[in-house]
């Protein structure tokens, strides 16, 4: 029963072919190949049902026209493709082989029959007009020059969808086709033209039953946009799939493309949705479909509106109780096509043979197909379906962009092939969200960075703890000698100030990033905060253990190994040449880099779809950890080492209250403590720069003022003390120094004067003796005179100065020398060192004295 309904539909077809051809049997015969599938099994019967009123109205219409068109009739041979290569191959070879010639074909709606036919057609001369879409691998012309069609290629589909993506900026998509023979050549195509865009093609899913499982795919992979190529008839599925997995909504954008004209058909199958359901899935949902009819109301080269035409076609297909085809007007234009070119070459070669250079010459039947290829190219005119060209074999066309709204489709936008724009009715379109999907969760990059303000605010801080540190460091230098600390190494307090120094202008090239300094610049500054932080770190750390180490030995070492213990000044250089060596291979092996960091730590921001995602610039290096790791695997236990030895000196007590043993030890505490925070603090907050350069820099700054003030402070307050009570002394000093030596001269006056009172009085005996023996030898000698007593004088002189050295200590010669001398001694020395004053002596009253002095000055002279 089913053959013979399909013979009964051939047979039906022919009587309503037959008419058409019988009428136009007084015009000149036009023969033209009509192949379709008449008895398939494929389906396709019912579109050539469909399509033969469309074909006997361009006929009717042709037949109207003017000469010279109304001059010739289109005689069509019917060829049953049955959507089989071999057979329709088969079909057009033997018609070919009995005639008449045939130089056009219309037809070609199985694919692999077009396909196959196409490569064959330059060989046997004829060209093809096809009013079906042809699939994208038949557009190289160099295979396929002769092959037209009346249909735009799906790949003006594609480039409809490709220029929408790009208008949204949908830079990332998913495609979800139908596994068809054309819709799997159109995912291709789609592909090719999404390599020579910016847009990523993130999933390409396909399904043949259940689309289910292959946009639950496309879910997984968060594709927000889905590009849609299936059938109709699997409309209602997919968008009830999309429903079930929540595919819908302002997150999401659906844009279906198929082949050819078509309209919207939601819900016109049974499902497991209900319609209610399938409109809220398909709502704000674009469907990209060829123009099937022109939007003008002039009448074309027909004579006809699309609109007159349309009426004309639905009121046939009534009366013959036949399906409407989607293709109809597509078909109605072809046989325009075709007409109007056979008459034009024929036309040409009839003035050619009537008016050419060589009259009653054939002309060949390779010139007429080239002649024929030339019309079909150049043809233009207006048709039902709009404006009819070809550019490069493809109709240009127009595509209209439809968005499904509420229960219905409403033209939104413009896709013309002639000149690659997308014209777009704004005020038209409605999405379900604020505006256009997104392809994606929008993220938005926050770059952390230490602000200005904070900046300033910790540098001012660091900068005033440099100063203070400078400051101490100079008293330390200039009064060295009365520093209350000059046990030990003399530049252990040196030391430490200089690491305290470091630490705190390590601060100042920690809070710099890249808007304020260049790359290179900022690489530079790495290793610069890297050396200042650590190695002034072990500089102070240094100095504090080798203090507290000596401290530690004068309180619990036994006192014949006190001096062999202390000797620890080496211990503060083989920590900093531990340090050093590390860094240095560090800045050699694995130099520090600025480089940028993702963070995790993301958030929604006001429940839209768009993400806040930070990121940072630090300064790091390839194998960071193995380096930290290094670093605090030699300063930690040097830091517990410490903490233990000042635990065990807290109490101790060596020295005044500016040199206590619990103020070391605090300071020890204090640098191991904000050690350890800083290093896990560092840690924790490296996803804030902020953060992090507040937390360390108030951690080094607490710390260096905290030693500053804890261990120095009491020092320079004692100095300062110690420093006026020792003026306070010494001007005690000075004045009971100048009172005593004003009582030691006072005393020493009283005690020359004594002197002086006794040698006057052992002068005057002696010379009241000279006086008694001077009277004695007078009254001897009363005659000799002066002459006399000069000569005796003279005799004892010479006498004197012939005795030698042997008699010159004897009683005779020290009484003479005493004879002379004390006069002189009296009148010389005593005035002078504040004795008796001469005038005042006895002496110098007598006559005799006077003789005496006289004589004496002339016995010396």
């Amino acid at each position: 029963m089913a053959r013979f309904g399909r013979v009964q539909e051939v047979l039906m077809l022919l009587l309503n072919v037959w008419p058409v051809l019988v009428l136009a049997g007084v015009r000149h015969p036009l023969p033209v190949l009509w192949m379709m599938p008449v008895n398939s099994g494929t389906g396709m019967e019912n579109l050539t049902v469909g399509v033969v009123p469309a074909i006997r109205m361009a006929l009717q219409d042709l037949e109207r026209q003017a000469a010279p068109l109304g001059n010739y009739e289109v005689r069509l041979q019917l060829l049953d493709s049955q959507c089989d290569p071999a057979k329709a191959l088969k079909a057009l070879f033997d018609t070919l082989w009995v005639g008449p010639r045939y130089l056009l074909m219309l037809g070609g709606v199985c694919p692999p029959v077009t396909a196959l036919i196409a490569r064959s057609l330059p060989a046997l001369s004829l060209l093809q007009v096809s009013f079906v879409a042809p699939p994208p691998d038949l557009s190289n012309r160099k295979w396929h020059r002769h092959l037209f069609s009346t249909v735009p290629s799906v790949r003006a589909a594609n480039m409809a969808v490709v220029k929408l993506l790009q208008r949204y900026r949908w830079r990332r998509i998913g495609v979800f086709t139908q596994d068809r023979p054309g819709l799997t050549e159109m995912r291709k195509d789609l592909t090719r033209q999404l390599m020579k865009t910016d847009i990523q093609l993130t999933a390409s899913e396909s399904f043949s039953e259940d689309p289910c499982s292959s946009l639950k795919k496309l879910k997984d992979e968060d594709v927000r946009i889905i590009i849609g190529q299936f059938e109709d008839g699997s409309v209602t599925e997919v968008f009830c799939c999309a429903y079930r997995l929540n595919l819908f909504g302002p997150r999401y954008q659906w844009i279906l493309a198929a082949e050819g004209p078509s309209g919207w058909r939601l819900g016109w199958q049974p499902s497991g949705c209900s319609v209610t359901s399938l409109l809220m899935a398909a709502e704000g949902s674009f469907r990209v479909q060829i123009k099937q009819f022109s939007s003008t109301n002039t009448p074309g080269v027909s004579g006809r509106t699309s609109q007159n035409y349309l009426e004309s076609y639905l009121k046939q297909v009534i009366q013959e109780g036949s399906e409407v085809s989607p293709l109809h007007a597509f078909v109605y234009d072809a046989v325009w096509v075709a007409a109007r070119a056979l008459v034009q070459v024929t036309e040409a070669v009839k003035l050619r043979g009537k008016y050419g250079s060589l009259r009653n010459v054939t002309v060949s039947e390779e010139e007429e197909v080239k002649m024929l290829l030339e019309a079909v190219k150049n043809t233009q005119f207006e048709g039902v379906t709009g404006p009819v060209s070809f550019r490069n074999g493809e109709r240009t066309a127009v595509v209209e962009l439809i968005q499904f709204q509420g229960d219905s489709g409403v033209l939104v936008g413009e896709f013309n092939t002639s000149n690659q724009q997308v014209r777009l009715m704004t005020q038209l379109l409605k999405f379900k969200g604020p505006g256009p999907a997104k392809d994606q969760t929008l993220v938005h990059l926050q770059h952390r960075q230490v602000s200005l303000i904070l900046y300033t605010l910790i540098s001012s801080v660091a900068t005033g703890t440099i100063f203070i540190t400078l400051i101490i460091l100079c008293i330390v230098i200039i009064c060295h000698r009365r520093w209350p600390l000059r046990s030990g190494s003399s530049s252990q307090d040196e030391l430490l100030l200089l690491g305290l120094l470091l630490s705190s202008s390590s601060v100042l090239f920690s809070g710099l990033n890249r808007t304020s300094l260049p790359d290179r610049t900022l690489e530079v500054l790495c290793s610069v905060r890297l050396w200042t932080l650590s190695v002034g770190h072990t500089a102070g750390f240094a100095a504090l253990f080798t203090r507290t180490w000596r401290v530690y030995c004068l309180c619990s070492i036994k006192k014949k190994h006190r001096t062999r213990l202390q000797e620890t000044g080496c211990v503060p250089l083989w920590i900093l040449l531990l340090d050093v060596f590390v860094l240095t291979f560090w800045q050699i092996l694995d130099p520090l880099r600025w480089v940028v960091l993702q963070h995790s730590l993301e958030e929604y921001l006001d429940d839209q779809d768009i993400l806040i995602r930070s990121y940072s610039e630090q300064c790091r290096s390839t194998n960071m950890d193995l380096w930290l790791t290094a670093v605090y695997g030699y300063k930690a236990p040097l830091l517990g080492l410490g903490c233990f030895l000042a635990w065990n000196i807290r109490t101790a007590d060596l020295g005044p209250p500016a040199l206590s043993c619990a103020l070391l030890a605090l300071s020890m505490f204090s640098m191991t403590v904000f050690s350890m925070s800083g290093v896990s603090g560092s840690l924790l907050t490296s996803s804030d720069p902020s953060v992090q350069f507040c937390l360390c820099s108030v951690l080094i700054l607490s710390c260096n003022l905290l030693i500053l003030i804890g261990l120095f402070g009491p020092q320079i307050c004692c100095m300062l003390c110690s420093s006026t009570k020792f003026q306070q002394a010494s001007e005690m000093q000075d004045e009971a120094a100048e009172e005593e030596g004003v009582e030691r001269l006072r005393r020493l006056n009283q005690d020359l004067r004594s002197q002086s009172a006794q040698l006057d009085v052992q002068v005057e005996t002696i010379t009241m003796e000279l006086s008694e023996m001077l009277q004695d030898e007078t009254g001897d000698r009363h005659g000799a005179g002066v002459t006399s007593l000069t000569l005796t004088h003279e005799a004892l002189v010479c006498e004197e100065k012939s005795s030698g050295l042997e008699n010159i200590n004897s009683p005779d010669h020290v009484q003479r020398r005493l004879s002379m001398q004390l006069p002189i001694l009296h009148h010389s020395y005593l005035p002078v060192i504040g004795g008796v004053s001469s005038s005042s002596s006895s002496l110098f009253v007598s006559q005799e004295a006077f003789a005496y002095r006289h004589h004496d000055h002339f016995l010396h002279t």
